[in-house]
């Protein structure tokens, strides 16, 4: 990897939409990168297995459009994990993302995710071989820590080791995961934040570029952080549900650089992809579903929410449909502004 595209990326670490199962795919990505042009995305986390050993080479698919975009991938053998980056590294992703931080129960059967936190000798030797095995930038996210351990004490100890890897990026849930006894879902709200640790751990390890996730709702909360000493925030669930809400504001707020197109424009600059997905025989769902949050707090949202909702339970939806309801979301904005001039 150039030195040109190791600072863009870093640049663009500032702010991050989060990996996401069975959201950030590659249609959400794109979608994503016409709201803001600037943040870094993230791939759905990928198996290291699915790659090796069941050759799902179609899980590395992107569209040049996204970038920059990230790979994350996940595993807990050391051979696997090289194989996988060097296959993401050849499809054109600048970074992979070793997942230690998810807390799923079918992440932890298979020996990876957060669980891999009390394993750092493993870690260690898992990351060694990913940084070899291609020119990519390697980055790590994971949580401050895992059930009984004492993040205090765990945290630095296991973020020195990663330095020592030579890894720059470092991504950190303020959350435990506590893998006994939580499902994923509260592992995402229950565990309390600590923001104040990572804000400590950036200040012990001044050369490891530090970015915060995990209740980060909005770009407020986001450069809070920055002000904070922080040098990137992660937003994930928060980006998803209000992606213009959120995302809009990052490239003027964050990056200084221009705002995106109204959230209607950007509504009719999918359409050249949509129809590109149709031809090739995908469903008009399989996009949209990702821009159900378009509209959030804008005239019209809810009629967006439901009437999109209706044509994606059409089998047979066509891209007419789509370019209808945008007529009917049009004409709820220019009453809208008719009323608040009146």
């Amino acid at each position: 990897m150039s030195a040109t595209d190791k600072d863009n990326l870093l640049k663009s670490a500032r702010f991050s939409v989060a990996p996401m199962m069975a959201w950030t795919d590659t249609h959400c990505r794109y979608f994503h990168r016409l709201i803001s042009k600037k943040s870094l995305l993230y791939t759905e986390m990928v198996t290291a297995p699915a790659l090796v050993l069941g050759g799902a080479i179609h899980l590395l698919d992107f569209n040049t459009e996204e970038y920059p975009v990230a790979l994350q991938i996940g595993g807990s053998d050391p051979t696997q994990l090289a194989q996988a980056a060097a296959l993401g590294a050849e499809h054109g992703y600048p970074e992979i993302n070793l997942n230690l931080g998810c807390p799923s129960d079918r992440v932890q059967s298979g020996s990876f995710g957060a669980v891999l936190m009390t394993q750092p000798s493993l870690v260690l030797r898992c990351l060694d071989q990913m940084r070899n095995a291609c020119n990519a930038e390697i980055t790590v996210k994971c949580r401050i820590g895992v059930d009984d351990q004492t993040p205090a004490e765990t945290l630095p100890s296991f973020l020195g080791m990663i330095e020592s890897t030579g890894i720059k990026r470092v991504t950190i849930h303020a959350r435990k995961a506590l893998l006994k006894g939580l499902s994923p879902k509260e592992n995402r709200d229950i565990p309390p934040l600590d923001y104040s640790l990572i804000r400590e751990m950036k200040r012990a390890f001044p050369s490891l570029h530090i970015s915060v996730n995990g209740g980060v709702k909005n770009l407020i909360e986001a450069k809070q952080h920055l002000s904070d000493g922080l040098d990137g925030v992660m937003i994930g669930r928060a980006a998803y549900h209000t992606p213009y809400d959120v995302l809009a504001l990052v490239d003027p707020e964050i990056f200084d650089d221009k705002r995106p197109p109204p959230a209607l424009e950007v509504a009719a600059l999918m359409i050249p992809y949509l129809e590109k997905h149709l031809r090739a025989g995908g469903r008009l769902h399989q996009v949209t579903r990702h821009m159900f949050g378009l509209f959030a707090g804008q005239p019209g949202a809810r009629h967006w929410r439901r009437r999109l909702s209706d044509i994606g339970s059409l089998r047979d939806a066509r891209l007419a449909d789509y370019s209808a309801l945008l007529e009917e979301i049009e004409k709820i904005i220019s009453l809208q502004i008719e009323l608040e001039t009146a």
